[in-house]
């Protein structure tokens, strides 16, 4: 791998992002695409009329949720995010101007397509550092725990979709149904993914650097989001993946299905069979008929109570 990004000439270039300072741009980028999705949110702007702080508070969430939840899971106060009050401000600011800045100007530039592209990339590359540094951090109080490591990962690099049922309670609205755990966004999935990779990186299960592995988890990330942006696709380019691993494990398939379903089908057949005879037994009791339609009723109630076979009791 080293010789290939040698030859690529991306190993100076790998030094450079690892060397690359997140504050001011960086992060920035980060605040204005975290505001701008609260306000493309059903019933943000509405909220933010209504209520500016509940509105502010929510942006809060949205910029720094990371931070707060892997601070909670850590055992860390979750305000020691909200300390950096030059963060805090610039946040501030950004949500105050994409809200209620004069005719929308702020807004209306953001959502201008190139403008977009460049914010939403600059978005990924902070992505890939969040993941970081929720990885290295865990690794540093938790040596031997890849699972705590993948964990605080994600939660530093995704932390504002894991938490967005408060965030929403927040601005009085309760879905239950949007749980990221229940259907994860594509941030949320890839987040993971590089929450995987790096852990993995760094209890050295897996044989890169640092740097590199951080290239090329950014450049994925950047191309892959501009391509969804510029397509208009929310699609997920690991659909077929998931679509194996699923069917795989967990649809419940066996080289027994085919049987299976047969044998369903006959107990089905049977129990239809069973309530249409207590049907007519229960239509015979109620009208007065000849002697020989009671005989046949006395037939149908012996043969309704029969048992059923056993391969269906078996089923049940």
């Amino acid at each position: 791998m080293m010789d290939l990004l040698e030859v690529l000439h991306l190993d100076e270039l790998s030094h450079g992002l690892a060397k690359l300072s997140m504050f001011p741009y960086f992060d920035m980028a980060h605040y204005i695409m975290s505001v701008l999705a609260l306000r493309e949110q059903p019933g943000a702007l509405e909220v933010s009329r209504v209520s500016p702080f509940a509105c502010w508070f929510s942006s809060m969430l949205f910029c720094f949720g990371g931070a707060v939840l892997s601070g909670i899971m850590l055992a860390e106060p979750p305000v020691a995010p909200l300390s950096n009050s030059t963060s805090v401000l610039l946040a501030s600011i950004i949500w105050y101007l994409v809200f209620y800045c004069p005719m929308d100007l702020v807004y209306s530039s953001i959502t201008f397509l190139p403008l977009r592209l460049v914010l939403s990339g600059m978005k990924e590359v902070t992505r890939t550092w969040k993941v970081l540094s929720g990885v290295t951090q865990a690794h540093s109080k938790y040596k031997d725990s890849l699972l705590v490591m993948i964990a605080i990962g994600w939660t530093r690099g995704a932390g504002g979709g894991l938490i967005r049922n408060f965030e929403q309670l927040v601005r009085g609205v309760w879905k239950p149904e949007t749980n990221e755990l229940l259907k994860m966004s594509y941030p949320t999935k890839i987040t993971l993914i590089g929450a995987v990779l790096f852990a993995l990186q760094q209890t050295h299960y897996l044989p890169l650097q640092t740097r590199h592995l951080m290239l090329i988890y950014t450049i994925f990330t950047v191309v892959n989001k501009s391509r969804m942006m510029l397509t208009g696709s929310s699609s997920s380019p690991f659909a077929a993946i998931e679509s194996a691993i699923y069917r795989t494990l967990f649809a419940g398939y066996s080289p027994y299905a085919a049987l299976t379903g047969e044998a369903t089908k006959a107990c089905a057949d049977v129990s239809a069979s069973v309530a249409t005879k207590e049907s007519s037994k229960n239509r015979a009791a109620d009208a007065p008929s000849p002697s020989p339609v009671m005989g046949q009723t006395l037939k149908a109630k012996e043969e309704s109570e029969r048992p059923e076979p056993e391969s269906c009791k078996k089923m049940d």
